[in-house]
């Protein structure tokens, strides 16, 4: 929108860049271009503000398959006007000079004049296409039919519009039919996770198999070893039996050697010892062969004497005493 300011009855008009400014008076151009700057009078001119800069138009419209099935198509289209004028002098760019505001509607003008072409090509194309193909190939095919239908319009060259680019953004179906479309591929997912899960589950299982059959073999060998272990310690228990019942044996040897040597040892001094008391004993008779009888018992008295136990005191009974004067009295008479 032109910024116009008032001053004493004049006007003064200032442009965008990237607006055209058409001013006309009494049916005579005095200014043309993008930019401008002047002053004019507001009942003698006539003022055209045409934009040039590139302007995105989006468009959504509802169009049918071959096999009767609605499509929402989301497009964009971006264009410009090229010749201001001729643009200005088929659509009312006019502005209020007062205000600087659009008369009319030229944009809206140019946007159903756009949607309209769009929206006739991209029905041509839909319309021979079923409703999977479209889901798939549809967007870059409406695409160029579009893109190629407003190249071939003539209606936007003699408007003085240059189409820049168009996209397509979507095409979808609808909600119910969308839902119904999704169901397959999301059992389909769901599937594909339900597999990855099994399997992943199979292969934990499978990894907790060969950890228990590595287990069970690392019981069995060490119960190998342990079979080994008490087999060797029987061997080691059963050597060290032997060799204890060996050292036994020669100790018991040597003990029964030694008890043999001390037996004869003694043997042989009670022999020596006997044959010197005999010896001192036939030589004591000997000696004695020819002594009395007296004295003889005499002898035997003192040895008997020397002999007995040391006698303090000696305590005579009646009984006993009387028993010795009776055996006295009765030795007299011989």
């Amino acid at each position: 929108m032109a910024d116009i300011t008032r001053r004493l009855g004049w006007r003064h008009l200032r442009g965008a860049p990237t607006a055209h400014i058409r001013h006309h008076r009494g049916g005579k151009l005095l200014h043309d271009g993008p930019g401008l700057s002047f002053w004019f009078r507001a009942l003698t001119a006539a003022l055209s503000e045409v934009p040039v800069d590139d302007r995105e138009l989006a468009m959504t419209f509802h169009a049918r398959t071959s096999d009767f099935q609605d499509v929402a198509v989301q497009a964009t289209v971006t264009y410009r006007i090229g010749d201001p004028a001729l643009a200005a002098a088929r659509l009312d760019f006019s502005v209020d000079p007062d205000t600087g505001v659009w008369r009319g509607a030229p944009l809206e003008q140019l946007g159903t004049l756009l949607t309209e072409t769009a929206q006739q090509h991209a029905l041509d194309v839909l319309t021979r296409t079923s409703l999977s193909s479209a889901l798939v190939d549809g967007v870059s095919a409406v695409r160029e039919r579009i893109a190629a239908g407003l190249a071939a319009e003539p209606r936007l060259p003699a408007t003085g519009i240059e189409v820049v680019a168009v996209r397509v953004m979507a095409l979808r179906p609808e909600p119910e039919v969308e839902r119904a479309l999704r169901t397959p591929a999301r059992e389909q997912i769901q599937q594909e996770a339900d597999r990855a899960t099994y399997e992943r589950r199979a292969v934990a299982v499978e990894r907790e198999r060969a950890i228990a059959e590595n287990e069970l073999a690392s019981q069995i060998e060490l119960a190998r070893r342990e079979e080994q272990l008490v087999e060797q310690r029987g061997t080691n228990a059963r050597r060290e039996a032997e060799e204890h019942a060996a050292a036994d044996a020669v100790r018991a040897e040597a003990e029964a050697t030694r008890s043999v040597r001390l037996a004869r040892a003694e043997a042989e001094g009670v022999r020596a010892v006997g044959d010197a008391k005999a010896q001192a004993q036939a030589a004591w008779l000997k000696v004695h062969e020819d002594v009395e009888v007296a004295t003889l018992h005499a002898l035997t008295g003192t040895r008997l004497a020397e002999n007995l136990p040391h006698i303090d005191s000696v305590t005579i009974s009646p009984d006993v005493l009387t028993g010795l004067l009776a055996k006295l009295g009765a030795r007299e008479p011989e």
